[in-house]
């Protein structure tokens, strides 16, 4: 007896069969690429933490150099961030809604602390704020040089978070929100805000995180003065000289825990933040 297959039925189970193994292979190559690059990695630095021990951890997160450069690290980055993220939206929000001469050098000049190694920002940084200052800002060695180095680095990563998610806006409501009488600080607090705020938590969160592990920007300008100027990252190269592994893996654990708690934390906000936006739409 002959069977006859009708092509029409066995296409659509042929093309779904396809897609399948297309898809597990896509899936596939991009967790082992995750593993080799992000897993491996940090399974390395977990496992160089413990392997003295949790007396041996405990004591490298909590002695008093660490918990000093820690408070310097963490004071420091909260404030550049949270100044980042106003000033971030800020030029966000020029870039996209007004024109200016010069809009489209501004807009590239934004990603330049991308391109720029950290070293040549830090050095840049001391000629501009070190002892022979051409503007008679002297902050070598101080906390607000620091800052300044830190805001230089991650203030992309706001503006670059934003500026899509604008771009995409709808105008009409706002024009609807005017109509009725609302004026501008309460047509962005009611209206933008809302429709930017996972964005733009999104980009401080990257950018804190950024911050709490940045190195080379800070190395000259700041001077890792103990208790002052040193942050984690410093304190970490510190240990690593004096053949202290355990050590310096125990911060970079620290660290490393600091930064995804926060950017899970923000993350959670800016998602039930877009649920919200989304049932009011």
């Amino acid at each position: 007896m002959t069977v006859i297959v009708n092509p029409e039925h066995e296409a659509p189970a042929v093309r779904g069969a396809g897609r399948a193994g297309t898809t597990s292979l896509r899936v596939g190559v991009a967790t082992l690429w995750l593993s080799v690059i992000v897993l491996l990695p940090l399974a390395a630095i977990l496992w160089q933490a413990i392997s003295g021990g949790w007396d041996a951890f405990r004591l490298a997160a909590t002695s008093h150099a660490a918990m000093e450069s820690l408070r310097v690290t963490l004071t420091i980055s909260v404030g550049v961030t949270l100044l980042n993220t106003v000033f971030g939206l800020l030029i966000a929000w020029v870039l996209v809604r007004d024109d200016f001469l010069g809009k489209r050098l501004v807009d590239a000049v934004i990603d330049l602390p991308f391109a720029l190694p950290t070293i040549v920002a830090s050095l840049v940084m001391l000629a501009l704020y070190g002892n022979q200052s051409p503007v008679g800002l002297h902050l070598q060695h101080t906390e607000w040089g620091v800052g300044i180095a830190l805001a230089f680095v991650t203030l992309p990563f706001v503006v670059r978070a934003v500026q899509p998610v604008l771009l995409e806006i709808d105008r009409e409501t706002e024009e609807a929100a005017a109509s009725l009488g609302a004026n501008g600080p309460k047509i962005f607090t009611s209206v933008v805000l809302p429709s930017l705020l996972p964005a733009l938590l999104s980009g401080a969160g990257l950018a804190f995180s950024r911050a709490i592990g940045e190195f080379g920007s800070v190395v000259l300008i700041g001077g890792a003065v103990p208790g002052k100027t040193e942050v984690s990252s410093q304190w970490i190269r510190t240990l690593i000289e004096n053949d202290d592994r355990v050590g310096a893996a125990a911060i970079s654990i620290v660290l490393l825990s600091i930064s995804f708690v926060v950017l899970l934390l923000l993350r959670f906000i800016g998602a039930r933040a877009a649920k919200r936006e989304e049932m009011s739409v």
